[in-house]
């Protein structure tokens, strides 16, 4: 039984997608099975990977043409890792959406018949509030907010969290956030503290020890078509990731299963929301890199 998190966050530029992308690789680094979804236009994720978006059936295909999601999810080269791709064919895929009848449940339905293949589904969701983010957070248990050390991001979660007691009031009261993430971390400002401190006052708990740091080996990664871990395990990027995937793993609860009790239908009402296991250790074939913990948080690589 998978738990599925969105990994989302309205604001561009926060590391969401270089947070799903290495997270997902470093979940399975821990023996997990993922799928990575990527359900934004931009198709980052999808060529993170090294996967060409332009190749192949993407989400808009599982969400407009009830595709079986089966046809759409491919291998990468991460053992262990699988991706359903995203692409620019999604750019249309809020206006599509519109016109369908439970227009919010679209993705739930697609990954209903996988729903249990998979120890982790991560879900990384476009830069907006719009329906394909409503999909993602009406299909997950949980979401996880990067969040760059600014104040702009700040706004931005307040207008988050106001979408998500939507999302919670018409289809899922169970709907958490799993945690927020810092991103793009320079310890030596001081607005790096500030932000930080304002997080952990407004959202007591749900603020990840693990910070991200600014790493020049996480934005060099994606040109390769590898995660971050795979390009550079022993960089300071790669081994922070490790350390926020084992966070994760050692914090979270185990999946609602109600959510996925039965398929959601495809007719009834028109849809109100607005637009806008731990495991024991890691593989021993794939050793943790070395370097401590506290090398995570220098920005340098």
């Amino acid at each position: 039984m998978a738990k599925v998190v969105a990994v989302v966050n309205q604001k561009g530029g926060v590391g969401k997608t270089t947070t799903a992308v290495n997270l997902a690789a470093s979940l399975a680094y821990y023996g997990k099975k993922i799928l990575l979804i990527d359900a934004d236009a931009q198709g980052n994720a999808t060529t993170a990977l090294g996967v060409d978006p332009g190749e192949g059936a993407t989400v808009f295909d599982l969400l407009i043409d009830d595709l079986p999601i089966t046809d759409a999810i491919c291998g990468a080269t991460t053992p262990g890792l699988f991706l359903a791709p995203g692409g620019v064919s999604l750019a249309g895929a809020d206006l599509a959406l519109a016109e369908r009848e439970n227009r919010a449940l679209c993705l739930r339905r697609s990954i209903f018949p996988v729903y249990e293949e998979y120890d982790f589904i991560l879900i990384d969701c476009p830069p907006s509030l719009g329906l394909l983010t409503i999909n993602a957070l009406a299909a997950s248990h949980s979401l996880l907010i990067p969040c760059q050390c600014e104040f702009f991001s700040l706004e931005g979660l307040v207008q988050l969290t106001r979408t998500v007691e939507q999302v919670q009031s018409h289809y899922h009261p169970a709907l958490t956030i799993e945690g927020i993430v810092l991103t793009m971390v320079t310890r030596r400002l001081k607005l790096t503290r500030q932000v930080e401190e304002e997080i952990a006052k407004h959202f007591p708990g749900k603020l990840f020890e693990t910070k991200i740091p600014r790493n020049v080996r996480l934005s060099e990664a994606p040109s390769y078509g590898k995660p971050a871990l795979a390009y550079d395990r022993h960089a300071k990027g790669s081994r922070a990731y490790l350390k926020l995937a084992k966070e994760l793993l050692e914090r979270t609860q185990p999946p609602d299963p109600a959510l996925y009790a039965e398929q959601a239908p495809y007719g009834g009402e028109t849809d109100d929301v607005s637009h806008e296991t731990i495991p024991d250790q890691a593989p021993e074939a794939t050793p943790e890199p070395e370097g401590g913990e506290e090398e995570c948080q220098n920005e340098e690589d």
